[in-house]
């Protein structure tokens, strides 16, 4: 296998990640960031993201001298054969996405790219973004091409290393190539088409899985009414493999650092073509309400109000898995109990007591029980395993209201009940939907 020599603009879970995973399939590899002492904790094996088994690639890469680390892209991209773009393109006010970081980049190292190189974004940028990152290059020794990432927060090496799918993008056909043969060694299928039509990719399996999670909320609503069991309900539906069992499980809605602003952008390119996409509107509006659903029924689980009672969250991270809060639900159904009166505290196993949470409404205890004590409820809102293993019959002890509201539907009802616990779930009448557990790993 011929070894690339691959500069990886950006060092964050798609960097990182995309750097650790191609040198372990024995590329040359340098990972830049415009952080100082976030490139001399790399170098030393330190990593900030909980991430399963990226610090041991890193450490592996690193030791075999095929992964470094450097600060600025400028000196990265010096005689790198093919340089990947993996910048943050965070919503704008408009719910656009903002190119700043790829228009900084390409502007300090445009004119340094060596003579053949191919430039590649990995990034999650609007359609017709490599066409306009082409043009401005202005160069016709340098082709771009578009390699969207399908990672998983949580499980980004595995889905790195064992892909459903590689979609490489270009109106170069070598170029494509070249990039297709960084993953010669994983034997993915692959889809070679235009830049226009990978950019689209991305975002159209994106805001398929945000309309599906929706889907299976609303499901879940019209259940309790006509007081059916969502868990039966769908896990009839996933034996239909049209459909499939993933992402079916109703929640406080999604979030995380992806579909949130992805579903938005793609909005946008709909509007900027004259093209009314009322599907896609709809999963949105339903998923914002999912959330004050979530909050009515801990309001009516609690007596009716929220005002001056102590609530303990069970979970902050946007899923089990990560430590990741952008865009997380749970901060934003945290959020909503403030605002009708309630005061939190909360108990995450990856967020540290120390971290800065957004908005500075929830205190945050690094002992689930200290986020029962005294409180007047529950609210399960991350599915993490350790929950389901918490001593239910000492949380009823010390709960001033034995109320636990679970919106993962992740606990199992007869444990709590056992316990003494009035359990609320979603989808079904209480005590009836019943949850596996994930096997999702805890750091």
């Amino acid at each position: 296998m011929y070894r690339y020599t691959v500069a990886v603009i950006g060092s964050g879970y798609v960097g990182l990640t995309t750097g650790a995973c191609l040198a372990s399939l024995g590329h040359r590899v340098r990972c830049a960031d415009i952080d100082s002492a976030k490139v001399d904790r790399l170098r030393r094996g330190e990593v900030d993201i909980l991430e399963p088994g990226l610090p041991e690639l890193i450490r592996q890469g690193q030791a075999s001298g095929l992964l470094a680390f450097e600060v600025g892209s400028a000196g990265a991209v010096r005689d790198a054969e093919v340089v990947i773009l993996c910048l943050p393109t965070p919503m704008g006010p408009d719910g656009t996405a903002d190119l700043t970081a790829v228009s900084a980049v390409l502007a300090e190292t445009g004119a340094l790219l060596a003579p053949g190189c191919v430039l590649v974004n990995k990034s999650t940028v609007p359609v017709g973004t490599a066409r306009g990152m082409a043009e401005i290059l202005g160069r016709d020794d340098v082709h771009v091409v578009s390699n969207p990432e399908f990672l998983r927060e949580g499980s980004a090496v595995a889905d790195f290393l064992s892909p459903d799918r590689i979609v490489v993008g270009s109106d170069s056909r070598r170029a494509a190539e070249r990039v297709l043969a960084l993953y010669a060694r994983l034997g993915a299928p692959a889809v070679l088409t235009d830049a226009t039509s990978a950019e689209l990719v991305k975002y159209a399996a994106n805001c398929f899985l945000a309309t599906k999670l929706s889907y299976v909320n609303s499901i879940a609503e019209l259940s309790e009414r006509l007081g059916g069991n969502i868990a039966d309900i769908l896990t009839g539906m996933g034996y239909d493999q049209r459909i499939g069992q993933s992402y079916l499980r109703p929640g406080p809605g999604w979030g995380g650092s992806c579909l949130p602003k992805d579903t938005m952008a793609l909005l946008r390119v709909s509007e900027s073509v004259g093209f009314d996409f009322p599907l896609l509107a709809e999963a949105v509006r339903t998923n914002e309400r999912q959330r004050e659903r979530v909050v009515d029924r801990v309001e009516a689980a609690c007596g009716g109000s929220l005002d001056g009672l102590r609530l303990g969250l069970l979970g902050l991270t946007f899923k089990a898995g990560t430590d990741d809060l952008r865009d997380s639900p749970a901060l934003a159904i945290a959020e909503l109990l403030v605002r009708r009166g309630a005061e939190l505290v909360a108990h995450d196993p990856a967020v540290a007591v120390t971290r800065e949470i957004p908005g500075d409404a929830v205190a945050v205890t690094d002992d689930p029980y200290q986020a029962a004590k005294g409180a007047d409820g529950l609210v399960l809102l991350t599915e993490w395993p350790s929950f389901r293993a918490l001593d239910w019959s000492r949380v009823a002890g010390l709960l001033a209201r034995p109320v636990v509201v679970d919106t993962r539907n992740h606990l199992d009802p007869d444990v709590l009940a056992g316990a003494g616990i009035t359990l609320t779930g979603f989808g079904a009448a209480p005590g009836a939907a019943r949850a596996e557990p994930d096997l999702v790993p805890e750091p």
